[in-house]
């Protein structure tokens, strides 16, 4: 199939088409959940719009622990359901819909005590296999298997030898979030979908009871106009209620956010060939490879203020770091953290009792005529998310709409992926870059490496690394410009590359070239640049304020010391 480019004069086309016809669905968030949403209705055939008032993932679908997952711990409260469910998915992920984006990642659960634990923790990662088998796409990845204290050392000589008598490891998988939900976007557009970031709704259209519609600003070029449409998909995460109060209606059901936060250290940090999971006396802690990092995460506490710009104190630094100290033979210290960064979880908060307990679940609702909600969730059930999503919306439709799709629609790269991987020695040789790099550069575009490439051929200076930032290419961030819809220098920095938690210096070192890479491709002039540069700089040294603060109300007021992306 097609692969589909979201540039400048792309999003500006979108945005036309959706001012100028009535639309089947309009989807308003670009998290996961709208960008899956937008896919689904569009694979059915139906006329479909995607907006979203920031950049695509720019909220919760770019702050996870990066984890495609079963939900292991699940089990322990009994939700087979929703194991069962995740299982599926994440299989199908691996195998099918985005082999490219999604790899396995093995993890190491330490056993503190003789006999009983093993025997308990066992029973359940073997079940957890057993699910995963019978869904029909988990045979992709190895089974558990048992290790003696000895091995379990082998496996991880960063473990004092005293916290555990004996180890499980088992596997689940891993992505690069908000690269998978541009992809999703880029695939919704390859089906005929109109997308455009930095787009916000700021009203509803009525037509006596009904929703017809929604008034769209653009955020980049300025003007508002109205986008009709015959049902209308609010896929805005923790921002679901604040999106229901523009049509003053009282909602079925609410949404908190829940702020977890991460830290980013170097791989040689830690010495081990695993990720780990951990039990604390709240829920559980992950040490998660990543690259030539670890991701460490996560915590799990009410958040009542900025949804934008969720702010780590340093309480929540010193948490994590405690927590995983406590295992850790050489312990990590303060000055061995790259990167941290905070995302808000939304859960569900009904009226009664049976709704609240909904909280890791998901729930559509039709709260008023030509409006449906869909919140709550895991990352990796997205797809299910969408799936019911649409189902709600077509049965307002006065028409036969085809069945759901997706299950059997690969994400754009996916095809092709793994026929390019086997030929990564040819490519790396025809194109003078490293086999590694080849890999990476698979592993992030997969079939549309192509595309990549190109531009180096065009102009070899691109092939060279980004100053800073050596793991990607000069090309990368031409592209992330040109094809996948980034505006602004947060939006590549950040989520395009995720140089911003993957560097000491936070991205700073690599601002400028990159906003001047950017420059050309957007119609930037040297005014923008500097702003571009300034913006970014200031967004680093807020966020640093705010991560030496004691609690949450001071680590969000300096963290609301730098200045957005604004609006026009």
């Amino acid at each position: 199939m097609r692969t589909a480019t979201l540039g400048p004069d792309e999003r500006s086309a979108a945005l036309a088409r959706m001012a100028e016809r009535e639309l089947d669905v309009l989807v308003v968030g670009g998290g996961v959940v709208g960008a899956g949403t937008a896919l689904d209705a569009a694979t059915r055939g139906l006329t479909t719009g995607l907006v979203e008032a920031r950049d695509w993932a720019a909220g919760t679908s770019s702050r996870s622990s990066k984890l495609i997952h079963g939900g292991l711990r699940y089990l322990e409260m009994l939700d087979f359901a929703l194991v069962r469910e995740a299982l599926k998915e994440r299989g199908l992920l691996l195998e099918r819909l985005a082999p490219h984006l999604v790899k396995p990642v093995p993890f190491l659960y330490p056993l503190q005590h003789r006999g009983w634990e093993r025997l308990y923790a066992g029973s359940g990662v073997a079940l957890y296999d057993a699910m995963s088998v019978s869904s029909g796409h988990g045979r992709g990845l190895p089974t558990h298997r048992h290790l003696t204290r000895k091995r379990a050392l082998r496996v991880a000589p960063c473990l004092k030898k005293d916290v555990l008598v004996g180890a499980l490891q088992y596997y689940d998988a891993q992505m690069d979030d908000a690269r998978y939900v541009t992809t999703i976007v880029r695939t919704a557009a390859a089906y005929g979908a109109h997308v455009a970031n930095r787009a916000r709704v700021t009203g509803f259209l009525r037509e006596g009871e009904r929703v017809v519609g929604a008034t769209v600003r653009d955020l980049e070029q300025g003007g508002e106009f109205e986008v009709r449409a015959r049902q209308i998909v609010n896929a805005t995460g923790v921002w679901t209620d604040d999106t229901q109060k523009l049509i003053a209606e009282r909602g079925q059901f609410h949404v908190r956010a829940s702020k977890g936060i991460h830290l980013v250290v170097p791989k040689d940090r830690i010495h081990s060939t695993t990720g780990l999971i951990l039990r604390t006396e709240k829920s559980v802690l992950f040490v998660i490879p990543w690259g030539r990092h670890w991701i460490i995460g996560t915590t799990d506490t009410d958040w009542d203020l900025d949804k934008a710009h969720p702010a780590a104190s340093s309480a929540d630094i010193d948490y994590l770091l405690e927590h995983v100290n406590a295992v850790l033979a050489v312990p990590l210290t303060r000055d061995d953290v790259q990167g941290v960064y905070a995302g808000l979880r939304p859960l569900l908060a009904g009226e009664s009792d049976a709704t609240s307990k909904l909280s890791r679940e998901h729930t559509v609702a039709h709260p008023v005529p030509g409006l449906v909600v869909v919140a709550g969730g895991k990352y990796t059930t997205y797809r299910v998310m969408a799936k019911d999503a649409v189902d709600e919306a077509v049965h307002a439709l006065d028409r036969r709409v085809a069945e759901c799709v997706t299950e059997d629609v690969p994400l754009v790269g996916a095809e092709g992926y793994k026929a390019l991987w086997n030929g990564r020695a040819r490519i790396a040789q025809n194109t003078g870059l490293h086999v590694a790099r080849v890999e990476h550069l698979l592993n992030r575009y997969g079939s549309m490496v192509d595309e990549v490439l190109e531009l180096v051929a065009a102009d070899p200076s691109l092939g060279d690394p980004l100053t800073g930032a050596d793991d990607y290419l000069r090309a990368e961030v031409v592209y992330a410009a040109s094809h996948e819809g980034a505006r602004h220098l947060d939006d590549v920095l950040t989520r395009r590359t995720r140089i911003s938690i993957e560097t000491f210096d936070r991205g700073t070192r690599s601002a400028r070239e990159t906003a001047e890479l950017m420059a050309p491709v957007l119609g930037w002039d040297r005014s923008q640049v500097e702003k571009e540069v300034e913006r970014y700089e200031k967004r680093v040294e807020a966020e640093r304020e705010s991560q030496l603060q004691p609690d949450d109300l001071t680590a969000d007021a300096a963290r609301l010391g730098a200045p957005d992306v604004q609006p026009i």
